[in-house]
C-alpha cells in the first residue's frame, strides 16, 4: 500500500507539472554538427521605402540614404519600441512585429523593391541562447565600405539552387524568379549582456568562434540573417543607395511580441530543432 501511495503521489505531481506547462530544459549542443538546421524562419513582405533610419538617425526624418523596409509597417525616423509594438507587420508569423531594413537597391538608377525577405534566427553556439531583450537594436555590415566586406557578414547570391557562389559583387543570376538576386546580411550571435544598442550600433554584438562566445560578449543570442530577394537578374547595373555594390548592411529593431520570441527560442533553438516559417 505504501508503494502504491508513493506512485500515486509521483503520478499526481507529474500530471500537475504537465498541466502547468513544464518546460524541457535547454539543450547544450554536443558539437557544431548538431547546430546544422537549427533555426526558426520569418517570411516578411516589402512594406515601404524612406530616407529614415530610427537606429542611426533617430528623430531625423530624411537624414539617411534611402532604405527598403520589411516587417513592421510603421517604421520611420521616430519609431520606438512602443510605436512598433502597436504597428502591423508584413511578416507571416503572428507576433513578428520586429523591424528590418536594408539600403534600397537600384538598377541603372531606378529603385527596385524587394520581392520580400527571409529572416533566419539560427543557433551558432554550443551553449543555449537567450532571446534579445525588447527594444534591442543593431546594425550589421558597413554602409561606408570601400572594399569587399567579409562574406560571413554580407554577400550577394542567386539562391541556394542557382549554382552561383556567394560574392562581394553582384552576380548575373539565371532568372528573375526562383534564382533571382539576393542580398544577405548576417548579425553576430554573441551579446555583451547589457547594451540594447551601442555607439556604432555594432559593438554590443560579436561573432561566435567554434561555437563559443568571446569573454567580451559572453551571452549567446540568436544569429539573425536578413535576406532580401529581388525580381532582377542583377549584373553590373546594380547599386545600393549607400553607394556601389560593397556597402551591404542591415538594421534590426527588436519589436517582437516578446512572449512569442521567448517561446521560439525556448522550443526551437534551445531544443536543437528547426521550426519552419510560421510554426
Amino acid at each position: 500500500m505504501r508503494t502504491a501511495a508513493v506512485v500515486a503521489v509521483l503520478v499526481g505531481a507529474l500530471t500537475l507539472a504537465s498541466a502547468a506547462g513544464a518546460e524541457d530544459p535547454p539543450v547544450t549542443a554536443p558539437n557544431l554538427a548538431a547546430l546544422n538546421g537549427v533555426n526558426f524562419i520569418g517570411n516578411c513582405g516589402f512594406s515601404h521605402r524612406s530616407m529614415d533610419d530610427p537606429i542611426v538617425f533617430p528623430g531625423q526624418p530624411g537624414a539617411s540614404h534611402d532604405h527598403s523596409f520589411v516587417g513592421n509597417r510603421t517604421t520611420n525616423a521616430f519609431s520606438t519600441l512602443a510605436t512598433l509594438r502597436a504597428g502591423a507587420s508584413t511578416c507571416k508569423r503572428v507576433g513578428e512585429t520586429a523591424a528590418y531594413w536594408m539600403p534600397t537597391l537600384y538598377l541603372d538608377g531606378t529603385p527596385v523593391r524587394p520581392k520580400g525577405a527571409t529572416i533566419y534566427y539560427r543557433r551558432k553556439t554550443l551553449a543555449p541562447v537567450r532571446p534579445f531583450p525588447a527594444g534591442f537594436r543593431a546594425v550589421a555590415g558597413d554602409a561606408h565600405a570601400m572594399a569587399a566586406q567579409p562574406l560571413r557578414v554580407t554577400f550577394w547570391n542567386c539562391g541556394a539552387n542557382a549554382g552561383i557562389a556567394a560574392s562581394s559583387t553582384v552576380p548575373t543570376c539565371p532568372d528573375t524568379m526562383a534564382n533571382s538576386l539576393r542580398l544577405h546580411v548576417n548579425f553576430g550571435s554573441c551579446w555583451d549582456g547589457t547594451s540594447r544598442d551601442s555607439a556604432d550600433h555594432k559593438s554590443h554584438l560579436a561573432f561566435a568562434k567554434a561555437g563559443k562566445c568571446p569573454a567580451t560578449h559572453p551571452v549567446p543570442v540568436p544569429a539573425v540573417s536578413v535576406i532580401f530577394r529581388y525580381a532582377t537578374t542583377g549584373g553590373p547595373g546594380v547599386s545600393l543607395a549607400s553607394g556601389g555594390q560593397l556597402t551591404g548592411h542591415a538594421d534590426f529593431f527588436n519589436a517582437w511580441d516578446q512572449p512569442t520570441l521567448r517561446t521560439l527560442v525556448r522550443d526551437c533553438l534551445n531544443q536543437l530543432r528547426h521550426c519552419a516559417q510560421g510554426s
